[in-house]
């Protein structure tokens, strides 16, 4: 069992930038790959960013490539994520997500612990 805490979401505006952070509790951290997913009102959750188990390999969504950076520290037991020239259209619940099997890193299903969720909302 791992126990994931998200903290660091806001209201921010257009062009702004946020940090958010999640921490991780239980089982050793170093062993999950972990990864962040959104979702906004009245939308299904999707994928934002992934890291491996080391932090050597990240994965990103075409929508945030190049804005947001994720980044982990296996000392630390946390996983980050780094939004830059946030757009209104970026205005969801954040979740923390991780998984001690890396099959799909793209979906929800391929994860089987979640944070309860940090909201960002961006505005015009």
């Amino acid at each position: 069992q791992v126990y994931l805490v998200e903290s660091g979401g806001g209201l921010v505006q257009a062009g702004g930038s946020l940090r958010l952070s999640c921490a991780a509790s239980g089982r050793t951290f170093s062993s999950f790959a972990m990864a962040w997913f959104r979702q906004a009102p009245g939308k299904e959750r999707e994928f934002v960013a992934a890291i491996g188990r080391s932090g050597g390999i990240t994965y990103y969504a075409n929508s945030v490539k190049g804005r947001f950076t994720i980044s982990r520290d296996n000392a630390k037991n946390t996983v980050d994520l780094q939004m830059n020239s946030l757009k209104p259209e970026d205005t969801a619940v954040y979740y923390c997500a991780a998984t001690s099997r890396w099959g799909k890193y793209d979906e929800v299903g391929s994860y089987n612990y979640w944070g309860q969720g940090t909201q960002v909302t961006v505005s015009s």
